[in-house]
């Protein structure tokens, strides 16, 4: 058994363990943990069991997994017993692995804020995200002029104010509640991109209020959804904040992404 102690530490003692001939790491952290581990294990025949210890725990309750540890543990061994290991694809962006998404512009700059209050995200996450979203909407994010441009095989947007490039869905969790950005996207299918064109108060509205209901995002003028892409870069108009599975990693002028499929092997809790 090893801690972490510092960003990054995760990588290096996943990659170390790989290196050694280690058949299976598991994990019991955040999304930022896990993170971390992937990326280290990318590649590699050694498997991830991811186990949630983190507030919100967006990866291992997509694939599955109880939001309590224990009983996610009794899934992941029962897994490991039935040999329920599959490989997956992972998004990459910037020389690094994303489990879930890459969240840029209005998205990222959210996480910041919640990312300077570490004690309150520890023991309130979801209050704190509600409270940063709203904070940062009035204070915290230009929301005078698009901020970034959007380019795939499929099309181009010119006028981004948050571009959301998942690799599986839900987006995240509110409580108990899956927040659907891209129901498309899966561990064994391309890239979605969610590209938000306005930012008008009650246009949010309508969007929040179809995320809570449920309802199925779909393109119109103000929202471009695609779904299945092996590559699509983001070009920012000026450099604009970006974060990786809820890793808020600074500012930045433009991302390439591509999609890798069957990179990582993993261990998937068994259907009941």
């Amino acid at each position: 058994m090893a801690l972490t102690s510092r960003r990054g530490h995760a990588s290096r003692l996943a990659r170390g363990a790989a290196s050694t001939g280690t058949d299976l790491v598991a994990v019991l952290g955040g999304d930022g943990t896990l993170n971390e581990a992937a990326n280290g294990l990318a590649g590699t025949d050694c498997v991830l069991a991811a186990l949630p210890g983190g507030s919100t725990n967006v990866f291992a309750r997509t694939i599955g997994l109880d939001d309590d540890p224990l009983e996610a543990t009794r899934q992941t061994i029962a897994a490991i017993s039935a040999n329920s290991i599959e490989s997956v694809g992972l998004g990459e962006v910037a020389g690094r692995y994303f489990l879930f998404h890459c969240g840029n512009g209005f998205d990222a700059a959210v996480v910041k804020q919640v990312e300077r209050r570490p004690a309150v995200k520890r023991y309130a996450s979801h209050p704190l995200f509600l409270w940063a979203g709203v904070d940062t909407w009035l204070r915290h994010y230009d929301r005078s002029e698009p901020r970034m441009r959007v380019e795939h095989p499929l099309g181009t947007v010119d006028d981004s104010y948050l571009t959301v490039v998942l690799n599986t869905d839900p987006y995240t969790y509110l409580g108990s509640r899956p927040l659907s950005l891209a129901p498309a996207a899966t561990l064994s299918s391309g890239l979605s991109v969610v590209a938000l064109r306005t930012m008008e108060f009650q246009k949010m509205l309508a969007l929040l209020k179809d995320l809570f209901e449920g309802n199925p995002l779909e393109n119109n003028d103000d929202l471009h959804v695609v779904n299945d892409l092996s590559e699509l870069s983001v070009m920012g108009f000026k450099p604009f904040p970006y974060q990786l599975d809820g890793d808020y990693l600074g500012e930045i002028e433009q991302l390439d992404f591509s999609w890798c499929p069957q990179i990582l092997r993993l261990v998937i809790p068994a259907v009941v």
